[in-house]
């Protein structure tokens, strides 16, 4: 094999190396954002079940005034 030949070879053998590096990160970087997504929709959930909590802690009457309670029993 002649010298410019084992360069070509040793070119190729890099450059099939680097697509399946390449290939690789492409991949990664897509299960990434999947995750991003799935990450960011969770929290879009929790955020809104918070907000309904909250909505209904408001309008609940046991954080009402403490002066509309009834006494206590033992008064």
């Amino acid at each position: 094999m002649s010298d410019l030949e084992s360069r070509v070879v040793e070119l190729e053998t890099r450059l099939a190396f680097q697509e399946q590096a390449l290939q690789e990160l492409s991949d990664a970087l897509a299960a990434a954002r999947d995750g991003e997504t799935r990450n960011a929709l969770l929290l879009h959930r929790a955020l809104e079940e918070l907000r309904q909590l909250r909505s209904a802690m408001a309008a609940s009457p046991i954080t009402g005034d403490a002066a509309s309670e009834p006494p206590p029993p033992h008064y």
